[in-house]
């Protein structure tokens, strides 16, 4: 549904991005992610044909976003990280004043300004002049206005930044719930928004991408090895050097203590289950078993370890031309 191939933009001497490739299939929401000042925003606006790349090129529902920009804008939606909302327009004058604009007719209008409204939460402000509105509605209202084509592609920039967390958890529902029938590009910052919302991960630095996969997809492959954590109530013991012994496991390391219960934190190699074989040992010596369970890098842990290499060539990734 979108095609990104070897887009890169300089200005003058400066490479904002640089031979960035990636595919997003249709149906599916992919998080872009990526430091300050990485070429996210940049990125974004090639996309939504807002500037032209200075070399490669972007395709959206199979039109070229220069070539043919009117097709592919028809069927984009784009929130931009500031809403472009009129302020002296009511919220319901501005959505129809967008729907107009976007072709949906006329017969279809109000029903589709209504139906944007209720999505977003946003019709309690209905009459509300736009320049009265708050961070969070006129967050919201930039959504709506996003949407109210029904779109294929949404490109969305920092779609929850501003809303409170009862907005946030909305947003992120809705969000989830136009997966299927849009294709959906995510810019952010905020890292929990990819591991709730988001299905694939681009993470970009410098200008290119260094990795793309599903948030458990890169755990695996940069993490290594796996890790359990386990927890045995034993007072007074230490089960280290029982833990450490048992076939296939790598290492072993106290955790966490407390009134006679200890955490440990197992490794072993990543196509080895052991976890039979630690239930075993514990449960045999009398020991209580009170958790095992696999741990796992989080996001930021991933983020950090992606964007912190010193060339980006070492780094993992995945590219899908």
């Amino acid at each position: 549904m979108i095609e990104v191939q070897n887009i890169t933009k300089r200005y003058g001497r400066t490479t904002a991005v640089d031979d960035v490739s990636f595919r997003v299939e249709r149906g599916e929401i992919l998080g872009f992610l990526g430091p300050n000042g990485a070429g996210k925003t940049t990125t974004m606006r090639i996309l939504t044909g807002y500037m032209p790349p200075t070399e490669g090129r972007a395709t959206v529902a199979g039109y070229d976003v220069f070539t043919h920009p009117i097709e592919a804008k028809q069927r984009t939606g784009y929130l931009p990280e500031t809403p472009p909302l009129y302020p002296d327009m009511t919220v319901r004058e501005y959505l129809d004043f967008v729907a107009r604009i976007k072709g949906v007719p006329s017969r279809e209008r109000r029903d589709r300004v209504t139906s944007a409204m209720q999505r977003t939460h946003v019709a309690d402000m209905a009459s509300r002049h736009c320049s009265k509105l708050s961070k969070g509605y006129r967050q919201r209202v930039g959504l709506a206005q996003a949407i109210i084509h029904n779109p294929e592609v949404l490109i969305l920039d920092e779609p929850t930044a501003g809303l409170d967390p009862k907005q946030i958890i909305e947003t992120r529902e809705l969000i989830r719930g136009l997966a299927g029938d849009h294709t959906i590009v995510l810019s952010t910052h905020i890292l929990p928004e990819v591991a709730q919302t988001c299905q694939r991960v681009v993470i970009i630095n410098r200008g290119r991408v260094v990795a793309i996969d599903t948030p458990e997809g890169l755990t695996s492959r940069l993490q290594g090895a796996a890790t359990l954590y386990v927890q045995v109530d034993a007072p007074g013991v230490d089960a280290t050097e029982t833990l450490q012994g048992l076939p296939g496991v790598s290492r072993v390391a106290l955790s966490d203590q407390r009134d006679g219960v200890r955490g440990y934190e197992v490794e072993s190699a990543r196509e080895t289950d052991i976890r039979r074989e630690i239930a075993r040992a514990v449960v045999s010596r009398g020991w209580g078993l009170l958790e095992l369970r696999p741990m796992r890098m989080s996001l930021e842990e991933i983020f950090l370890q992606v964007t912190t290499e010193e060339t980006p060539e070492e780094a993992v990734s995945e590219q899908r031309p």
